[in-house]
């Protein structure tokens, strides 16, 4: 259904500029098993984690990589020259297919997705992201084996240049509150939602965000997959296609899965609120709601 939604829609970045780029999609186990040469695998983890096992040919990225790191907004994209250093480690060339997994869900690898856009792939080059259905635990349950030894790839000499499309600030939320072209996408929990888990110094909601868990998209059934129709779920719950969406939650991890599967449906104007409610709920200046809104 994704793929399909995916391939149909019209290619183009958040500020309406046409790109020839192939639209991003959804890979198979199977499928990543059999593809030759492999493209630039991506496995977002812990390095414990990796060590275990991965997927073979994956090249570590840890999560504290895709992050600033300074409160109270840690979740913030870092600076270009820190993702210049990280994407040259892994081998990265801007027109090579990047395969991205981990091994929770899908909110590192949409995070790394996310980056991937931030710094221009698939834009002003032609290599394309894929994500890994299920990731790790769909690539076990596949019976597909699983390598320990690190991957160590040729380094690169890629210079890394920041795209802002993808990113959303506060202070365009802050004016857009009441614009019915936007929806606000919270992936938290309900109860944070509500302003029922503290997690900043106030909490609640942006005014007039919708709330639809990240956790909802996941089918934890079928070894942590994409749910077969998210399309409808997101509809169901005011969030299409024809409108401007910004993904948030705590840190833009959780919300790192929201941004992947609007493109993975093609949704041609979805960003990244990267500051999140660490840095909404701790502003003095944000108006913050409580309750089911």
């Amino acid at each position: 259904m994704i793929a399909t939604m995916a391939a149909a829609a019209t290619a183009a970045t958040e500020s309406g500029r046409t790109s020839t780029a192939p639209p991003p999609a959804l890979l198979a186990p199977e499928e990543l098993a059999r593809m030759a040469p492999p493209p630039l695998i991506v496995q977002v983890a812990e390095r414990e984690a990796y060590a275990r096992g991965h997927v073979p040919n994956a090249v570590l990225v840890e999560p504290r990589e895709l992050v600033a790191g300074t409160p109270p907004a840690v979740g913030r994209l870092p600076s270009g020259e820190r993702l210049t250093a990280l994407f040259q480690r892994i081998g990265y060339h801007p027109d090579q297919d990047v395969v991205v997994l981990d091994d929770e869900g899908g909110g590192w690898a949409g995070r790394f997705a996310w980056t991937l856009d931030v710094i221009g792939h698939g834009r002003v080059a032609r290599g394309a992201w894929r994500y890994l259905n299920g990731g790790l635990l769909a690539w076990q349950a596949a019976g597909l084996p699983l390598a320990t030894e690190a991957t160590a790839p040729e380094p690169s000499s890629v210079r890394i240049r920041i795209h802002h499309e993808p990113i959303v600030e506060a202070e365009e939320l802050l004016r857009r509150l009441d614009d019915p072209a936007l929806v606000i996408w919270d992936c938290r929990s309900a109860e944070e939602y509500r302003g029922e888990r503290p997690a900043a110094a106030r909490n609640g909601h942006i005014p007039g965000a919708v709330n639809l868990d990240w956790l909802a998209l996941i089918d934890h059934d079928r070894q942590f997959r994409l749910v077969a129709d998210p399309g409808a779920l997101l509809a169901a719950h005011g969030i299409d296609r024809m409108r401007e969406v910004v993904a948030h939650c705590q840190t833009h991890h959780r919300s790192g899965l929201a941004y992947m599967v609007g493109r993975l449906l093609g949704f041609d104007r979805i960003r990244a609120y990267h500051g999140s409610w660490s840095e909404w709920g701790n502003r003095p200046d944000t108006p913050v709601q409580s309750g089911p809104g």
